[in-house]
């Protein structure tokens, strides 16, 4: 299975989860011309992905969604409230989703689940292929019980770590907009997600992706470092007990395995 971040953060989001025969493309939130070249990067061409699913219509999720669906007459699949809210133009065709109800795309199954984030009727994906469960969760105002409770059981978690709280609050940032990304429909900070990391941890979960960075009020680095810490604090060590990745904003990143 392979488990792909095409490119991540604040200005564009993209997955890609493919067993080697279903392939399916999670949000779209760049231009046609850069995802025909980060797919060119791991030998895949657009007219392979089976599907194309949205977690919301926020413009860094679905900026080429409308055009990729298009030009290869991809089908794509939401919630009817993102549906409802994306401007993408015309869709050759759509599949209207619904959290908690469990799907299949050719040999991958899915589960959609609810997100706490401002937007309509979001969502974040479990997939399953071969006994084993990937997740990918951003746009996350805060660590619910129930999305939780959705990513306990993941090998694999795509989670989002936006923003460093203090650089946030110390930053250019309108006061408005940091409420907002603040709010419990904002978006996850690093200690947020360094904290569920322990808890999905300590459940099983071996791999981890950091995601959807603030390019303004965050770093790879300091996230990075800040879930490290926390798991060390908790006796997991990064590299023996788990594998600890971040995204690249414009670049494609794998989910590190163990050596």
């Amino acid at each position: 299975m392979k488990f792909i971040s095409l490119i991540s953060g604040s200005s564009g989001n993209a997955t890609l989860i493919s067993d080697g025969g279903t392939n399916i493309l999670v949000d779209c939130g760049m231009s046609g011309k850069k995802l025909s070249e980060s797919l060119a990067a791991i030998d895949m061409h657009a007219d392979e992905l089976d599907a194309l699913l949205i977690t919301h219509e926020h413009i860094d999720h679905v900026r080429g969604a409308g055009v990729i669906a298009r030009r290869y007459n991809i089908p794509v699949y939401a919630t009817e409230g993102t549906f409802a809210s994306m401007e993408t133009g015309a869709i050759p065709e759509w599949n209207v989703i619904s959290p908690d109800a469990d799907f299949e795309i050719g040999s991958i199954g899915v589960m959609p689940f609810s997100i706490p984030h401002d937007a309509s009727q979001p969502v974040g994906y479990s997939f399953f292929s071969d006994d084993r469960k990937y997740t990918i969760a951003t746009d996350i105002g805060h660590m619910s019980g129930y999305v939780l409770n959705h990513l306990t059981g993941s090998d694999t978690i795509l989670l989002e770590s936006n923003h460093d709280i203090d650089m946030l609050r110390m930053g250019t940032y309108p006061f408005p907009l940091k409420q907002r990304i603040l709010s419990s429909t904002g978006h996850l900070s690093n200690d947020d997600a360094a904290e569920a990391l322990c808890r999905l941890a300590q459940s099983g979960t071996e791999h981890f992706m950091l995601g959807h960075l603030s390019k303004e009020n965050n770093t790879p680095q300091i996230a990075y470092m800040s879930a490290q810490n926390a798991l060390s604090e908790a006796g997991i060590n990064v590299g023996d007990d788990i594998t600890l990745t971040v995204a690249q904003r414009n670049a494609v990143t794998l989910c590190e395995a163990f050596v």
